[in-house]
């Protein structure tokens, strides 16, 4: 069995700054720390039903040298392997040789949820919403479009509750999810000891891996239709010349192609 873990810091628990999440800031070590443990949680969970190969793919984007690589290599479990990319949704290939499942950890709610720790979308993107044909989506949405692509079946979410609840939302029932934490604004939460909260994490990995039909791969539509509402007019400004790609207000892009990959590679990258 081949499984895929994609991760990210804010919703780890123990997390709730964003100096612990960003390169550099004394507290970022912290965050590291705490971030490879429930990395380490997973693949331990993972092993324990069967997985043969695991890969990891960090898609936080700390900045400096650290993004796309806050984990901490020799701390992480020897029985992985693990990815650091130069563009988030960059790195396809586990995918693309056939992927029975993947694992999401840390993860957090898109921009504007209120209960949402570290809530946004695209950090740095500067983006307000996003659609994939007409169903509203963050971080998880994109990491489970991207998944869905090469048919690889999103069977776990890990973070604060607004993040489990919206994975649920777009995924399903059959979705396992792991609350750690229990956002009550965008900088605070009630949270597990990390401890505990690994503990929680190795076990719904193996409950999750247990049916790998329990959740099918997620394809938002085809044709497809990005939408993007930008927090400003400057992206939408640096688009406006991009083949497929339509500018239909002040702070709003659409990108359409036949399937979503093809619509996402025409203004992400």
């Amino acid at each position: 069995m081949r499984v895929h873990v994609i991760s990210d810091m804010e919703g780890v628990a123990g997390i709730v700054k964003g100096e612990q999440t960003t390169g550099g800031e004394p507290l970022y070590e912290e965050g590291r720390k705490l971030y490879t443990e429930e990395i380490n949680a997973a693949i331990r969970g993972a092993k324990a039903s069967g997985a043969t190969e695991i890969v990891v793919m960090d898609c936080h984007g700390a900045g400096k040298g650290w993004t796309f690589n806050s984990l901490i290599p020799e701390d992480l479990d020897p029985a992985c392997e693990y990815v650091v990319q130069n563009e988030w949704t960059e790195y396809t290939e586990f995918l693309e040789q056939g992927c029975d499942a993947a694992l999401f950890v840390g993860m957090h709610a898109r921009a504007g949820t209120r209960d949402g720790v570290m809530n946004h979308t695209i950090y740095g993107r500067d983006y307000q919403n996003l659609w994939f044909n007409g169903t509203v989506v963050g971080e998880t949405g994109i990491n489970a479009a991207l998944c869905g692509t090469w048919g690889c079946p999103v069977l776990m979410v890990t973070g604060d509750e607004a993040s489990c609840r919206e994975g649920r939302e777009l995924l399903g029932g059959g979705l396992t999810t792991v609350a750690v934490k229990k956002g009550f604004g965008a900088s605070g939460a009630r949270i597990i000891p990390p401890v505990r909260a690994r503990q929680l994490i190795e076990e719904g990995a193996k409950r999750a891996l247990f049916d790998l039909s329990a959740v099918s791969p997620w394809d938002p539509g085809r044709p497809s239709e990005i939408r993007v509402e930008y927090k400003n007019t400057m992206a939408p400004d640096a688009l406006r010349f991009r083949a497929g790609v339509e500018r239909v207000d002040d702070r709003t892009i659409v990108s359409r192609a036949d399937t979503w990959w093809e619509a996402w590679k025409q203004f992400y990258f």
